[in-house]
C-alpha cells in the first residue's frame, strides 16, 4: 500500500496522539469517506482526520466524558457524530445511526491521559481516588474485584492480564489485607502491593504497575472488547476500507498480530514432517505492513507514553466477513476454569 496523505498538522487542543502522523499515512482518509474512530478519547486521531480531507467521522467512546468533549467538537463541524457506546459494538452503532459500511477504522488502544490524570476516576496510583477503574459507568468497579474475588482468580488475573511473575504472592497479601479492612482507594491497594513483594527493591517503576493494569484490563474487559471490536471493524469495512490499530499491552498486540496474520491467510506453510494445513476461508484482509510499526526515537522522547506503542494496519479485501463468536475475548476460557498457572 503506498501512502496516500501527508500528516496533518497537530491538533489544535495540543493533545498529540501516540504515532498520529503514521496512523494518518496508513488510515488515508479521502474526501468523501466515513471514518470510525473507536476510541475517542482526547480527540486527537479525530481532530486530525477531520483536517486532513472532507470526509467524516463516527466517534465511538464508552466514557460519558469523552463524549462530551466529542460533542463539544461536534459543535464546529457537521462532518463529527459522536456514538457513546463499546467499539465492540461498533458495527450496530454505525449502522443505528444510519450508514451500513465504513471506509477506514482506527483504534488506539488501551486507557485514556485523560482517565488516568483524573485522580476519581482510580486508575492511577500516582493520584489517590477511589478504587474505580471504569472505563463506562456500569459493572463492578476495580474495589468489587480485590474485595470479593477467590485468592486463586486474582493471581491468575495478575499473572495473566499484567505478566506479573509474582502473582500468587500480591493475590496472597491482598485476601489476608481485606480480611482486616476492605480496599477503597488506589493509594491503599498500591501500598499492599509494595509490601506484599518487598518493597520497591530499586526498581525505576512502581510495583503495583502490572497489577493495576491487571486489574483494569479485567474490569474493562479489554481484551474480549478487543476481539468484538476486530470482528466488529471486519462486518463494517467495505473492500478497499483501511483497519489501522495502535496497541500499547503486550497481550493486545499479540492479539492483533494473530487475528490480522489469520485473517489474510497467513497461517504459515506445512513442513516435510507435518502437511499443510486444511485451506480455511477466503482472506478478509490483506497486510498493509508485514511487522509493526513502531514510533520514531523523537516521538519517544518527547512523549514517553509512545515508548510501548505498535501499530498493525490493513485493507478489507471483498470476501464476506468469517463468522466468529468473540463474546469471550477471542475464545479465551474464564479465568474461573483455568488452572493455577502461577
Amino acid at each position: 500500500m503506498s501512502a496516500r496523505h501527508t500528516a496533518a498538522r497537530t491538533p489544535a487542543s495540543g493533545h498529540r496522539p501516540v504515532m498520529m502522523d503514521e496512523v494518518l499515512t496508513w488510515l488515508a482518509p479521502q474526501d468523501g469517506d466515513l471514518i470510525v474512530d473507536g476510541t475517542f478519547g482526547g480527540g486527537g486521531y479525530t481532530r486530525a482526520i477531520l483536517e486532513a480531507a472532507k470526509c467524516s467521522v463516527m466517534a465511538i467512546d464508552r466514557d460519558l466524558d469523552a463524549i462530551l468533549r466529542a460533542e463539544k467538537l461536534a459543535l464546529e463541524t457537521p462532518r463529527l457524530t459522536p456514538l457513546l457506546g463499546r467499539f465492540g459494538e461498533m458495527d450496530a452503532l454505525v449502522v443505528n445511526a444510519g450508514h451500513k459500511a465504513v471506509d477506514g477504522v482506527v483504534l488506539d488502544i488501551g486507557v485514556s491521559s485523560f482517565q488516568i490524570d483524573e485522580g476519581e476516576r482510580g486508575f492511577s496510583f500516582m493520584k489517590d481516588g477511589p478504587l474505580d477503574m471504569r472505563m463506562g459507568a456500569a459493572g463492578p468497579t476495580a474495589a468489587d474485584v480485590v474485595n470479593t474475588m477467590s485468592e486463586r482468580d486474582l493471581s491468575n488475573i495478575i499473572y495473566r492480564l499484567g505478566e506479573e511473575k509474582q502473582a500468587r504472592r500480591i493475590a496472597r497479601h491482598i485476601v489476608q489485607r481485606r480480611a482486616q479492612q476492605p480496599f477503597e482507594t488506589t493509594s491503599d491497594l498500591a501500598d499492599s502491593v509494595e509490601v506484599a513483594v518487598g518493597g520497591r527493591r530499586g526498581a525505576r517503576t512502581h510495583p503495583a504497575t502490572l497489577t493495576f493494569q491487571a486489574i483494569r484490563m479485567y474490569v474493562n474487559d479489554e481484551l474480549g472488547e478487543l476481539a468484538r471490536a476486530l470482528c466488529a471493524a471486519e462486518r463494517l469495512l467495505r473492500p478497499g476500507g483501511r483497519l489501522v490499530i495502535v496497541a500499547f499491552h503486550s497481550l493486545e498486540d499479540r492479539m492483533v498480530k494473530q487475528w490480522l496474520r489469520d485473517r489474510a491467510g497467513k497461517q504459515g506453510g506445512g513442513s516435510r514432517h507435518m502437511p499443510l494445513a486444511a485451506k480455511g476461508p477466503e482472506p478478509t484482509f490483506e497486510l498493509a505492513v508485514s511487522k509493526a510499526i513502531v514510533p520514531s526515537d523523537k516521538e519517544v522522547e518527547g512523549n514517553p507514553r509512545a515508548r510501548s506503542a505498535k501499530l498493525r494496519a490493513a485493507i478489507r479485501t471483498g470476501a464476506p466477513a468469517i463468522e466468529e463468536d468473540a463474546s469471550d475475548g477471542m475464545n479465551l476460557p474464564p479465568l474461573s476454569d483455568l488452572e493455577d498457572v502461577v
